[in-house]
């Protein structure tokens, strides 16, 4: 099998073509929905520093562990045991292809802009295209991991344009006093400054949701020094766009306004600012930066299933690779899932921004116990500086855990009790003894709470 490595540049754009989707053109109107000016930036000083010690976290362990292939199903694994191992990565896993639904139902509301035949109501014309842009994905990564890298960092440039261009002139039609107007939120039905800013947990998690991308491929990088550079990098220049995106917004349109905004809200900002060319220039934009996101998520679903399989904690299927080293196995059965998932999707008008939080909050878990297990390497290490940023990574996650509410948790162990059976199969390929007691004891409760999600869902408790 020919294996192909990847340099450092291509690994900082799968960071920040991971994080940079479809969650950058939507913030301005999916932060106002939940808080005003004061908690918004309350809430990005906390995503902020959480998010620099979780990347400080993957950098500490790509360079303390470099034999640790997989990134976040390593790491468990190795701290918490295989069990454990394998639900951070089906988390993981089935966070990244329900992101790329949620990426597939912006991008054709984007292209709906231009060509009306795209709009939510025409559903099987929409299925079709799913179809197209699905398997379109399948061709391009089973055709070699990196050439569909080298296809990602060009949309990363390309991305970052129409990004840029909208920071710059909103940045000129900032008003001082429209940013002013009920900047604690006092005056709405948002709630007190604490239910403001946990209201914007899911939002900024998701829109940094990718950050852990260059870890994911490591076993690919050319130098592995490199994984831990272009993961700080990636979140630092991030981090600024979308502060910058969300705080400038706030000066062009008030917080209620721009929460009754049609998705992606960013165009009708920049609509607001300087006419409708501004809702082209970001529905084009969007467009691009999708597409390079659609890439970078099959890309890191594929490949942590991949990894996962060939330590033999994912059933033999996902591990097979064609002769470019492409993992068709596991390429193929993530893009099956997606397609159903997209069909569900599509028929049922799910909008983005709740797509988008489900996957946020199946991402939480490999996060917190690689913070987790970096608290534990660092006192085995002694290194007192980065066991603080461990346990400053820990607390951020489980805050995070918190802020999201009851129902999402339980939404989380309904997508996660299936993983179950594919657990039980890879132990029984591999012929091991079976799950042990406490395994059974973690996946009865799983299903309990999966169990509670469903009657949730049925007596209207949990709307989706």
């Amino acid at each position: 099998m020919n294996q192909q490595k990847i340099g450092f540049f291509a690994l900082a754009a799968m960071v920040i073509g991971s994080m940079v989707g479809g969650g950058a053109f939507n913030l301005p109107g999916a932060m106002a929905q939940s808080a005003s000016a004061g908690p918004i930036l309350i809430g990005w000083s906390i995503t902020g520093i959480g998010m620099i010690m979780l990347a400080l976290v993957f950098q500490h362990l790509a360079n303390s562990k470099p034999e640790l292939e997989g990134g976040i199903y390593a790491y468990a694994r190795e701290g918490f045991g295989r069990f454990v191992g394998f639900n951070s990565a089906w988390g993981y896993w089935v966070s990244a292809w329900i992101g790329t639904v949620a990426n597939i139902t912006l991008v054709f509301n984007a292209i709906s802009y231009f060509f009306p035949i795209f709009a939510a109501e025409n559903r099987i014309f929409l299925l079709f295209m799913s179809m197209v842009v699905i398997w379109g994905l399948f061709w391009l990564v089973s055709s070699g991991i990196k050439e569909a890298t080298l296809v990602n960092l060009i949309t990363t440039i390309a991305k970052l344009v129409p990004i840029l261009i909208f920071i710059l002139l909103v940045g000129i039609a900032f008003n001082i006093k429209t940013f002013n107007l009920d900047v604690w939120g006092e005056g709405t039905e948002l709630g007190s400054i604490f239910d403001q800013v946990k209201g914007t947990m899911l939002v900024t998690l998701w829109a940094f949701v990718g950050i852990e991308g260059a870890v994911v491929l490591s076993s690919r990088a050319k130098n592995r020094s490199d994984v831990g550079k272009a993961t700080v990098t990636g979140l630092v220049g991030v981090l600024v766009i979308y502060i910058l995106i969300s705080v400038l917004s706030l000066g062009v349109l008030s917080q209620e306004k721009l929460a009754g905004l049609k998705e992606p809200t960013m165009a009708y900002v920049l609509e607001a600012a300087i006419g409708p060319v501004g809702a082209t220039i970001i529905m084009i934009g969007l467009i691009i930066s999708l597409s390079g996101a659609l890439l970078g998520w099959t890309i890191l679903a594929s490949e942590i299933s991949y990894l996962v399989a060939k330590d033999g904690a994912f059933p033999k299927a996902f591990a097979k690779t064609n002769r470019k080293g492409a993992p068709v196995g596991a390429l193929l059965i993530t893009q099956i899932a997606t397609q159903i998932v997209a069909g569900i999707a599509l028929f049922s008008a799910q909008t983005y921004l709740v797509l988008s939080s489900i996957a946020g909050i199946c991402a939480l878990l490999p996060y917190l116990l690689s913070a987790l297990y970096s608290i534990r390497t660092s006192r085995e290490e002694r290194n007192r500086k980065m066991l603080l940023f461990s346990v400053i990574a820990s607390a951020y996650s489980i805050w995070l855990v918190y802020a999201s509410g009851i129902w999402y948790i339980v939404i989380a162990a309904l997508v996660y009790a299936p993983g179950i059976l594919a657990y039980a199969l890879a132990e029984r390929e591999q012929q091991r003894t079976g799950m042990s007691r406490y395994e059974w004891i973690a996946s009865m409760i799983l299903v309990v709470l999966a169990g509670v999600a469903v009657y949730g869902m049925v007596v209207g408790e949990i709307q989706l």
